[in-house]
């Protein structure tokens, strides 16, 4: 049931629930993000954003035609095509290897972000693939960003935390003690 060559990797009945969890997340954090955007653009005032926690967060309404940072705002098209390209890598390459439960909920995370901010690109103005992300999230001294970016960079943590601390075996594969675990009381019965 489990990999040959990495017995902790989820295999049969674990890996199609598993597999249920990270379009889960995709979806639910697609949702998010374009419930989240529709808000702001519904409700912030770009004059007189509400600020929280004693300024700490503003609502601050933004559309940013490039990436993070408003980096190539001149070429979106290609920051477009490259989101689409990524998309189809993460869903035809990552999804299929995702074997463990931190790298599963790592691609439900990076659809979502990629689709939320993919689905500004294409439908929002000026036109398809041209079109500027909302951005409403203000924190000092960083970026404005949304619900995708904060899915994209956690995925991009979880993924560093992982590859970092993560219990690895003689191979150098990444081990998932729950995994082993659950097969190991498997075995005993």
């Amino acid at each position: 049931m489990t990999s040959p060559t990495d017995p902790t990797a989820l295999a049969g009945a674990q890996l199609r629930r598993w597999r249920f969890i990270l379009v889960a997340i995709a979806v639910v954090g697609y949702g998010l993000d374009q419930w989240t955007k529709a808000e702001a653009v519904a409700r912030l005032d770009p004059y007189n954003p509400p600020r929280w926690f004693s300024g700490f967060i503003t609502l601050r309404l933004l559309r940013n035609p490039g990436a993070a940072f408003s980096m190539g705002s001149t070429v979106t098209v290609l920051i477009s095509l490259f989101a689409i390209a990524m998309l189809v890598v993460v869903c035809l390459w990552g999804v299929p290897k995702a074997r463990h439960r931190w790298s599963v909920i790592a691609c439900g995370m990076l659809i979502a972000g990629i689709c939320g901010n993919l689905t500004d690109r294409i439908f929002r103005s000026p036109g398809p693939l041209r079109g500027h992300v909302v951005d409403f999230i203000s924190v000092p001294h960083f970026a404005v960003f949304n619900v995708a970016d904060i899915f994209i960079t956690c995925t991009a943590i979880l993924v560093v935390l992982e590859a970092i601390f993560g219990q690895h075996d003689s191979e150098g594969h990444t081990t998932d003690d729950n995994v082993k675990g659950e097969r190991d009381e498997k075995e005993d019965m």
